[in-house]
């Protein structure tokens, strides 16, 4: 959130607050989180790590990348990035990674809220249990052949499933797309 501005709350709940800006346009903070961080995570057999579950806000089940916050964990605050990248992939996939890299960072919604989110690839992944998320979350994780990928997710559309669209940022990076990489950098 930028602090320099004048803003007016107009609501507060435990995750986000609403403000409405000196300019009069209103926005959406999280309060319980510094950042946000997506995984987008490659088997060793060239297969994409997706996870679905339902979406209360938008009231169904969505296609998306691992994901998760940075630092709303109690007395972890502080927590680095990468950190929170790597410990949301094992939570909700059961995969970890030996070899991981930053690919881009940036706001997903600038007209509606302040977050940052920043995407990074996992390589050399190995399962170490079956994922799922934690207490609050129920994960159902999909590893699909990146060959066979534009046909399934056609097939989870066609089911009733929405397709978060940052599985195409990872599909546009995975597909040898290359540009100067900008990134917000680490606190």
């Amino acid at each position: 959130m930028n602090t320099t501005d004048r803003s007016e709350i107009l609501g507060e709940g435990r995750f986000v607050r609403l403000r409405r800006l000196a300019n009069g346009w209103e926005c959406v903070d999280r309060i319980n989180a510094a950042h946000i961080v997506t995984v987008v995570a490659v088997t060793p057999d060239d297969c994409l790590v997706l996870v679905d579950q339902m979406r209360p806000p938008v009231g169904a089940a969505v296609i998306e990348l691992p994901a998760g916050l940075v630092g709303d964990q109690p007395g972890a605050e502080d927590e680095a990035r990468l950190s929170a990248a790597q410990r949301e992939l094992e939570e909700e996939t059961g995969f970890v990674a030996a070899r991981w890299s930053t690919l881009t960072s940036g706001p997903p919604s600038s007209g509606l809220t302040s977050e940052i989110i920043t995407f990074y690839l996992a390589q050399g992944l190995t399962r170490t249990g079956p994922g799922g998320g934690d207490d609050n979350e129920d994960i159902t994780v999909h590893t699909v052949p990146l060959a066979d990928i534009d046909a399934w997710l056609e097939e989870r559309v066609n089911e009733g499933h929405l397709l978060d669209p940052k599985v195409y940022t990872a599909l546009y990076f995975l597909h040898g797309r290359s540009f100067r990489r900008c990134s917000t950098p680490e606190p």
